[in-house]
């Protein structure tokens, strides 16, 4: 007779640990843990699911490596009197000039050169995971729907689609919006509403991805073009930039639960509507 094997999140436990920390006390609050009726499992991914994921794995640590070394070649050129300005684009044009910087010491001149090889491969590590996980977001007719969204690219709709296996693990799609940490930390207490930031609880890449979007959208938005909402219209007149954006990316989170339940295409008016009923 087989088992059912069921994963807990770490800190969906901890709260369930009465004091101290022993192999009893941690059974216990497993114990504890699984038996409350609301309780959220961690959806079992399959092999192909786990391997899908090491694209983004491997594009985010890709990333985050590019991005230390841009920080280090504008310190560097900067201590030497050649500065960039800010933005991805600018560091080719900065390795150029560093390349013909004559004045550089000898020393410094190699470093350099072997920082631009080191930029050069992270570029090409890049676009051979990026090529790849376009061509599975194409292979999977999910992640192609969501990328209809508004603010939802390819990137982003294969992230949420690998990285949610099961959206029936989430009962609205305000709990799905509140698992990647999109929805406002809430201190009401003796009647009186307070909410305050962001929880940033779940994945932080997801909602990264979300976020950047949203900011996508808004640009569009203040240059004229794009489907002009009139929530987001009113909501840029009233609030930051950033802030919007995190509205936005909480609204995109939901509509994208939505499809994923519902095996529909994005519609604007209906999308709308879910929202409203969610």
């Amino acid at each position: 007779m087989g088992h059912t094997v069921k994963l807990l999140a770490p800190q969906l436990v901890k709260p369930y640990v009465k004091r101290g920390k022993n192999d009893a006390a941690d059974a216990e609050a497993l114990c504890e843990a699984m038996s409350r009726p609301t309780m959220r499992f961690v959806a079992v991914k399959n092999a192909e699911q786990q391997a899908a994921l090491m694209l983004i794995g491997l594009r985010d640590g890709l990333v985050r490596q590019r991005t230390q070394l841009c920080n280090a070649l504008r310190g560097y050129g900067a201590e030497f009197g050649l500065v960039a300005s800010k933005g991805l684009e600018k560091i080719e044009a900065l390795l150029a000039r560093l390349q013909q910087a004559v004045e550089l010491p000898e020393l410094a001149r190699e470093l350099f050169a072997l920082q631009g090889r080191q930029y050069t491969r992270l570029q090409e590590q890049l676009q051979e995971i990026e090529r790849r996980l376009l061509a599975w977001h194409r292979g999977n007719e999910c992640s192609r729907r969501l990328a209809q969204a508004p603010g939802i690219g390819p990137i982003a709709a294969s992230m949420l689609v690998m990285k949610t296996p099961d959206p029936r693990a989430f009962r609205s799609s305000r709990h799905f919006a509140a698992w990647i940490g999109l929805t406002a930390k809430d201190h009401s207490t003796a009647g009186k509403m307070r909410l305050g930031g962001i929880t940033r609880a779940g994945d932080t890449a997801l909602r990264s991805v979300l976020v950047v979007g949203a900011m996508s959208v808004i640009r569009q938005v203040k240059r004229g073009k794009g489907y002009r909402s009139p929530w987001l219209v009113g909501l840029l007149q009233r609030k930051p930039v950033k802030l919007a954006a995190v509205a936005l990316a909480n609204k995109m989170a939901r509509i994208a639960w939505k499809m994923m339940m519902s095996g529909e295409a994005y519609q604007p008016g209906r999308a709308v509507r879910a929202l409203k009923s969610a």
